[in-house]
């Protein structure tokens, strides 16, 4: 009990004192709707692989996964059409690019896409997810999702997802790109919807956190004790997070913090000590690299004062 009282106030000191680096960062306007996002909260969920669970902060607050929901889309991929299939269409290199770069479709293996985390990436792994066309596949992505959340009220956030697909300009290009080159197979607008909503599903913390343990705990739902995703495909979801979850300050995040971690422009970061804890994090203002700046404070004192570096 002593344990438990002391973890909760340390995390409740941390969570106060990483919040007052918001001001640094500035809430993501590029996508209309999530726009109006408390720039000052900050919330943190962790459960155990041992049963414990510890929360602080803003852990209500409702957010969209965001390129989170890359994670998940790649391992229903992998468990769909498999490891070969994947990586026939999709590279496993971070690019140092902006995640929603162009630059390295044209200038290194053309068209290929570098990894499945960048946007390019993603919108070809939604491809490869079976489904007789793209409310089949949206609909299986969300009840995989619902599944590791143990949460059936797991839904999709209408207005964002139709202020993603007005705005998509950009994505809707690398989309089109991919086509010509014959990356992507399918349907470029179907594709893109797929898209779309994956990042439009929304989430809390603790929810978020019940998705992660079922990472740290190398694809074995806590709740069944049932192996829900292979272990390999889980191994690799997690190298993609070490190497390319937080874009392009992936590098700086694995010296800092050194944890498996996918982050979103909503402020959200998921995030796995593996064996023992799932996070999830939520804090909407952003660094220049589309990062949580409070969130990512707050993992770095976890990661530093914890001892939680898998490194």
């Amino acid at each position: 009990m002593e344990t438990k009282r002391f973890y909760q106030q340390r995390l409740d000191e941390w969570v106060e004192e990483s919040r007052k680096q918001a001001y640094k960062g500035r809430v993501a306007e590029y996508i209309p709707g999530l726009a109006a996002a408390p720039q000052h909260a900050l919330g943190i969920a962790l459960w155990g692989t041992d049963g414990q669970f510890f929360q602080s902060g803003d852990t209500d607050l409702h957010f969209t996964m965001q390129s989170i929901s890359k994670v998940f889309s790649l391992l229903l991929a992998l468990m769909d059409s498999g490891e070969k299939s994947v990586f026939q269409k999709v590279g496993m290199e971070p690019t140092g690019d902006d995640f929603n770069s162009i630059l390295k479709l044209e200038l290194v293996d053309p068209g290929k896409p570098f990894n499945p985390f960048i946007n390019a990436g993603a919108i070809v792994i939604a491809s490869l997810i079976q489904g007789d066309g793209p409310d089949e596949k949206s609909e299986r992505l969300l009840q995989f999702i619902r599944h590791l959340a143990h949460d059936n009220r797991l839904d999709y956030n209408e207005a964002v997802y139709e202020s993603e697909r007005e705005t998509a300009h950009r994505n809707r290009s690398i989309a089109y790109y991919l086509k010509d080159n014959g990356v992507l197979e399918d349907d470029v607008e179907e594709t893109l919807e797929v898209y779309f909503r994956q990042c439009s599903i929304v989430v809390n913390c603790k929810q978020l956190a019940h998705m992660a343990l079922v990472l740290a705990s190398d694809g074995v739902d806590p709740v069944t004790k049932q192996q829900v995703i292979p272990r390999r495909y889980v191994q690799i979801a997690k190298s993609f997070m070490v190497t390319c979850g937080m874009y392009n300050a992936s590098g700086e995040f694995a010296i800092e913090v050194g944890l498996p971690a996918k982050s979103g422009v909503s402020g959200g970061i998921l995030s796995v000590v593996p064996g023992k804890w799932g996070i999830g994090i939520i804090g909407p203002a952003l660094n220049s690299k589309g990062n949580s700046v409070a969130g990512v404070q707050l993992l770095r004192h976890l990661s530093q004062d914890w001892d939680w570096s898998i490194f």
